[in-house]
């Protein structure tokens, strides 16, 4: 029987490595508008998001949006929207990516509290929706369909 990887590879899917932490967060290096970050893959989040702190890092532009952020513990938080930024994960790529923006130092405080890395933000099911993902647990990897 062939294996998943192999399977999927011949359908056009990309592996992307993983690490699960100790927390059971699965962390991710990602590429916005060519600059690495180190990210949480949430399955439970609707919108992929960048702590507003990580504005000028990324080198996004943003504007007011009147949606709310909730999540972890927080909510109600106000919210700015970037729009049309590049994102690379692994070999997978687009250049139209969008972007929530949003005070995420609570989650990050969270981490450190239990003595781990801080995140530059959060990838979320509008990407792992367009690449059609797939989680490995086992392998410690997920894959994004070309």
């Amino acid at each position: 029987m062939p294996s998943l990887k192999k399977t999927l590879s011949k359908k056009g899917y990309i592996r992307i490595p993983v690490k699960i932490t100790k927390t059971n967060h699965i962390i991710i290096k990602v590429f916005i508008n060519g600059i690495k970050g180190r990210f949480i893959l949430d399955t439970g989040a609707s919108n992929s998001c960048v702590g507003l702190d990580e504005v000028s890092l990324f080198s996004i532009e943003t504007t007011i949006s009147d949606v709310k952020a909730a999540g972890a513990g927080a909510v109600g938080m106000d919210t700015q929207k970037s729009l049309g930024n590049k994102l690379k994960i692994g070999g997978w790529k687009t250049k139209k990516f969008d972007l929530v923006v949003f005070d995420m130092s609570h989650v990050n405080q969270a981490l450190v509290e239990y003595k781990e890395k801080e995140i530059n933000g959060i990838i979320g099911a509008d990407i792992l929706l367009r690449g059609n993902a797939i989680i490995d647990y086992k392998n410690s990897c997920f894959y994004l369909k070309k």
